[in-house]
């Protein structure tokens, strides 16, 4: 990790060199073969990459939370022996597959329902990246759920609440942290992805104006163009920095999730 890390900061540090930190990181032009002049500016993959990223959290969470619910105290043992199985196996499907899917059936279905030329665009790549997202947020904030004292939903009973708002105000809150570091490992899920935002999102270079517009994101940019850019040059150490710029990213989520992790097993042991 200490290796790749320091590989990822040297690089950076030999393109900031030649661009600029604040220039890479604000300038939305992205053009390494420019014939006058190149630039290096990743503002434009930055936006990309959290839009697709907080659709897909609006999509999942949500659903994530409401299906990890509903296993926790509502499903029958038959429901979860049923239901289980199907979230797992959904975390099990190649993105590579989704990506094929978002292209054969979501962006046609996209293109129709709005009108729009394709439906290759931030809204598809969204809602494949909720898709992957469900099993991390469902399976971590199930265990927040179940992990909550029998007390705690038995004195609410007891009170005269039903179990709707025994769920809702004293379950969810009491498990808030473990709920709160799914919702983060969900998030760093999504920013990680490549192969299918790669294949639905429709990878255009220009800075994007809604959900209905096509994104390029980090991780893309790095995978399309890695493979063919001449070593040792500003456009190698550029990509090696927006792999830094992503690490640093995922990092801080993963730093978050862990807090909240630790939280909810603070609460377990009580």
């Amino acid at each position: 990790m200490f290796g790749i890390f320091a590989l990822l900061l040297s690089s950076s540090f030999a393109a900031w060199q030649d661009v600029g930190f604040i220039s890479f990181l604000t300038e939305r032009v992205w053009n390494p073969s420019g014939f006058v002049s190149s630039h290096f500016g990743i503002f434009t993959k930055i936006v990309g990459t959290l839009m697709v990223t907080a659709g897909a959290m609006l999509f999942a969470v949500p659903l994530g939370i409401a299906t990890a619910a509903y296993l926790a105290e509502v499903a029958s043992s038959w429901e979860r022996e049923f239901i289980k199985p199907v979230i797992e196996l959904l975390a099990a499907v190649p993105s590579v597959v989704l990506g094929f899917f978002g292209i054969v059936v979501f962006s046609p279905l996209l293109a129709g329902i709005f009108n729009l030329p394709n439906g290759l665009n931030a809204l598809n790549g969204s809602i494949l990246l909720g898709l992957m997202s469900l099993p991390t947020i469902i399976s971590i904030a199930e265990d927040a759920l179940t992990a909550v004292p029998k007390e705690y939903k038995e004195a609410s009973l007891a009170l005269g609440a039903t179990r709707w708002q025994t769920l809702s105000r004293v379950i969810i809150p009491a498990a808030g942290s473990g709920v709160t570091a799914a919702i983060m490992l969900g998030i760093g899920r999504s920013l990680g992805e490549t192969m299918t935002v790669i294949m639905a999102t429709g990878n255009a270079l220009q800075f994007p104006e809604n959900f209905f517009s096509s994104v390029r994101t980090m991780t893309a940019t790095i995978a399309i163009e890695l493979g063919e850019v001449p070593a040792d040059t500003t456009h190698y150490y550029a990509l090696f920095a927006i792999g830094f710029v992503l690490f640093s990213m995922t990092f801080l989520v993963s730093l978050l999730a862990d807090i909240f992790l630790h939280r909810a097993n603070e609460v377990k042991k009580q």
